[in-house]
């Protein structure tokens, strides 16, 4: 039997706003509700048609609690015979729903589906899910990693020691995201992948203003100023600061949605067809270095496949930190121009469970843009861990 096609038809998000910003009035069902309304609302296709909804999201409690996918559904209006479930592979949830729904399609167990996520962490904050008894991490858990727990700070700035990434670099690649998210906001190429989102007070009422860019993009950044900034966290004894607030993604609001399907299926219902899911990968590594994940599940897709580096139109390595980035620079030596191309979580924002697909939105709309035909992704996620995704543009 011959393998399915699973393909994009069509990817969107909310614009982003900062944590106690614009969205902060959205509560979080509501917000992914919105942007799968919009998703479906931009194609000509039966929302009673969808096999099935996969949704990432980090903190899932509080208002994120109880399947916020399934929620935000129902709160959307959405007919009630479609399924949906919540998946958290933490940074890369929603890249994880990609994955699963696509090799769904591929497998035959759906036609067509929706992947996508959301988080508020205006109001889920992170670390929201981890509250009660003793917390996530049991003592054999804390035995298995000799005891060892660090932050991600900590975590970025041994990654950067062992790679050889300076301060200096970190706050030129930090300015170079603010510089590109900011051209191509003012060029109006992240306009085509966004649904402006009305802005809501604190009761959840409409103020009659529109979020119709992101709200954390920073275009003034520059080396001097980041320079000037303290660090968040420092080893004992180390005499020049590291990782900073403006070297680190931001703290931010979104939802983001993509339709996929197989490609017979949509071919029958005459769907886009805008990419197709070539490869995929998922790796755990180190749980205590919980950030270094990228490199190895990169080596491993590319042994895998036989593609190269140099393959790829475009490459997006999500920025949680320009450490983190620059660490998977440093191996793969990519052409800078081509790697995280349009800016990144630097300025852009990182809504944990709503940036795997808002990283793929905006990198298959660079290879539309650019006539490239192959892009590369990949994220770290907490617990050690990483996914490897590649697509094909076919449109």
């Amino acid at each position: 039997m011959e393998m399915r096609e699973a393909v994009i038809v069509d990817t969107v998000r909310t614009p982003i706003g900062k944590r106690k910003g614009a969205l902060a009035g959205w509560h979080p069902s509501d917000l992914l509700g919105f942007a799968l309304k919009g998703l479906l609302e931009r194609n000509d296709v039966d929302p009673g048609a969808i096999d099935d909804v996969v949704g990432g999201c980090v903190s899932q409690a509080g208002e994120q609690g109880c399947n916020v996918t399934r929620n935000a559904w129902v709160a959307a209006g959405l007919p009630w015979h479609v399924p949906a479930t919540s998946v958290d592979r933490q940074c890369g949830s929603s890249q994880q729903a990609m994955h699963f729904v696509a090799q769904g399609v591929m497998a035959g167990a759906y036609d067509i589906g929706i992947a996508c996520g959301v988080e508020s962490m205006t109001r889920a904050p992170m670390s929201s899910n981890s509250k009660g008894g003793i917390g996530p991490f049991s003592p054999a858990f804390l035995e298995a990693c000799d005891g060892v727990l660090g932050t991600q700070f900590w975590v970025s700035q041994v990654l950067a020691e062992r790679f050889g990434v300076t301060r200096e670099e970190m706050d030129a690649f930090s300015v170079e995201s603010h510089r590109r998210a900011h051209e191509n906001t003012e060029n109006g190429f992240f306009a085509k992948e966004m649904i402006p989102i009305p802005i809501r007070d604190e009761n959840g009422n409409e103020t009659g203003a529109m979020l119709e860019s992101d709200e954390g993009i920073r275009p003034g950044t520059t080396p001097e100023i980041l320079a000037n900034l303290q660090p968040v966290w420092m080893n004992e004894g180390q005499e020049a600061p590291f990782i900073t607030a403006g070297n680190s993604s931001q703290m931010s609001d979104a939802a983001s949605a993509m339709l996929i399907a197989d490609r017979a299926t949509a071919e029958k219902l005459g769907l886009p067809i805008r990419a197709r899911f070539a490869h995929f990968a998922v790796l755990a590594d180190d749980p205590v270095m919980v950030l270094s994940a990228p490199n190895p599940v990169t080596r491993k897709l590319l042994e895998r496949t036989g593609m190269k580096i140099d393959d790829f139109d475009a490459m997006e390595c999500n920025e949680a930190f320009a450490a983190i980035a620059l660490m998977w620079a440093k191996e793969f030596k990519p052409d800078m121009e081509k790697y995280n191309p349009r800016g990144g979580a630097i300025a852009i924002g990182h809504p944990l469970g709503a940036s795997g697909v808002r990283i793929m939105t905006t990198m298959l709309n660079h290879l539309e843009a650019t006539n490239g035909r192959f892009g590369f992704q990949t994220m770290c996620e907490g617990g050690g861990q990483a996914n490897a995704t590649v697509i094909e543009r076919l449109a």
